[in-house]
């Protein structure tokens, strides 16, 4: 343990579960392993995005380590616009990343590795940015960025040479020196003197190894600092099996197959500060900097900023205002012959509520995008889920369903006495949901209009299925297990451990 006498050290390349069926890390057993080995602080870089950063942040905030912002993200030396692969001249067939899977040659690649890591909060939104755009307009095989992005976006970016598929590291694979220092010089003048480092790795694999005395000469050439990690994929060394199934259940490959993708060896976990200073004794200063990059990198998110959408109002209106008069008007479209007192009461009610949660625009906003669909013959749904319940979302417009009438609750949608963010699904037709990006882009500006993501897991069946699969296991013997699980876990997103170890009287003895 670092508290034992041994100098402190800071992973500073791990990928966590957000790297999809590729890291293995789930964030409440790293930060317990980080906090159980006293290690100050651990960074975040996840292949290609940056979907785990504020669920990290905060996690480490609890677990009092300092979260460090980054993403292993994709180089693409050719340009982001070009969709072909850039050409090494040459190939080194002894492996081709920092997970030492073999056989595979450097010669055409569409992208290179690249670790880059947030040093200030501007950093980490240019971090952002980087990471949108190379999905929007580098995407080729993987979301790719480029030296125009990276110019732009590199304020308050710390970045490395990478893993072996970083680009230095692969000019040096291809045993051209000139055009890997060349590059290192480039990525050192675009970030800044003392922001480009050169990543060490030894995990045991002959590739690492083939390039580091070039790189250690480039390092001295340039005067580039060293910085040392471990590819942490998962948190402790016997959790390398699993995550090997793991792997397989990402390739759709089994086992017992000799060409799939696999890690050599079992160091891909998080090691203790001794085991990586002894792994690097005769570079101390590697893993010094690690430490140092930790004290740089301070990055914040402000989680009191009003982040509502703010709705343009005719002049002398304020957004509460408007909402009223157009709850008002909604209200006397739908009954023409006068509005019940029910309904008038009900409404005024629900928009004294959204006013004192700060939610007027929001209703604007959501209004004026299915006002325009419906003008614009776009289908959109009658309404679903707890705003059916809402009558300022039926007098709007949004939603058909008059929640009086049909005895649905306000309170489910939005409760005063428990604040939460309003969510509408508004459901437009698929084949003009581009009509619907446009128009809000056009009107709201690009710079408000994101689309969002959904995150898969693997449920508990499912994953003893998958496993089943993955271990070249009968489908009967998966689906055995699956039938035999206690109802109590079925479809939830709990761990399996344990959960035969009790005997149930209606299943007879589990187990």
């Amino acid at each position: 343990m670092s508290g034992s006498g041994t100098d402190p050290f800071v992973h500073l390349h791990v990928h966590t579960e957000y790297s999809m069926l590729d890291g293995a890390a789930r964030l409440d057993d790293l930060f317990a392993e980080a906090a159980r080995l006293e290690m100050p602080a651990i960074a975040i870089t996840d292949h290609g995005n940056v979907f785990g950063a504020y669920d990290f942040w905060k996690r480490g905030r609890q677990a009092g380590v300092k979260a460090i912002l980054g993403m292993e993200g994709y180089y693409a030396p050719q340009g982001r616009f070009e969709k072909s692969r850039f050409d090494f001249g040459g190939g080194f067939n002894e492996g081709t990343n920092e997970s030492g899977e073999t056989g595979a040659n450097f010669g055409r690649e569409a992208y290179n590795h690249m670790t880059v890591l947030a040093e200030t909060t501007a950093g980490m939104h240019n971090l952002f940015r980087l990471s949108s755009l190379a999905s929007l307009e580098g995407f080729y095989v993987k979301p790719r960025f480029d030296r125009e992005l990276l110019q732009t976006y590199g304020k308050g970016i710390i970045a490395t040479t990478g893993c072996p598929s970083g680009e230095v590291n692969r000019w040096l694979l291809a045993g051209n020196y000139q055009k890997a220092i060349a590059t290192a010089a480039d990525f050192r003048d675009i970030l800044g003197e003392g922001n480009f480092y050169c990543e060490l790795m030894d995990h045991g694999i002959p590739i690492e190894k083939a390039y580091r005395t070039d790189l250690l000469k480039i390092a001295k050439e340039l005067n580039l600092p060293l910085v040392a990690t471990n590819d942490l994929h998962y948190v402790k060394k016997e959790d390398a099996a699993a995550h090997d199934v793991l792997l397989c259940i990402g390739t759709r490959t089994t086992m017992d197959d000799p060409k799939r993708f696999k890690f050599n060896g079992d160091s891909f976990y998080l090691k203790s500060a001794q085991e990586m200073r002894t792994l690097w004794r005769e570079l101390p200063e590697a893993c010094d900097n690690t430490l140092l990059i930790a004290e740089r990198c301070n990055v914040e998110f402000n989680e009191g900023a009003d982040l509502m959408p703010h709705f343009e109002v005719p002049a002398g209106e304020s957004e509460h205002s408007w909402l009223v008069k157009e709850v008002e008007r909604g209200l006397a479209m739908r009954f023409p012959s006068g509005v019940p007192d029910t309904h008038r009461q009900q409404a005024a009610y629900e928009v004294e509520v959204i006013c004192n949660m700060g939610f007027p625009g929001y209703f604007l906003v959501t209004a004026d995008l299915v006002k325009y669909a419906k003008e614009q013959g776009i289908r959109v749904g009658p309404g679903r889920g707890s705003a059916a319940g809402a009558i300022v979302a039926w007098a709007l417009g949004i939603t058909e369903l008059d929640p009086i009438k049909h005895g649905l609750l306000f309170e489910r949608f939005l409760n005063p006495e428990r604040v939460s963010m309003p969510d509408i699904d508004m459901d437009f037709d698929e084949r003009r949901r581009g009509d619907m990006i446009r128009y809000a882009t056009e009107k709201y500006g690009e710079d408000h209009v994101a689309q969002i993501v959904t995150y898969g897991s693997i449920k508990a069946k499912a994953a003893i299925k998958d496993s089943s699969r993955a271990l070249g296991l009968p489908y009967a013997t998966g689906d055995r297990i699956t039938k035999a699980m206690p109802p109590s876990v079925m479809g939830k997103d709990i761990s399996l451990v344990g959960i035969f170890d009790e005997s149930d009287s209606r299943y007879g003895e589990a187990g």
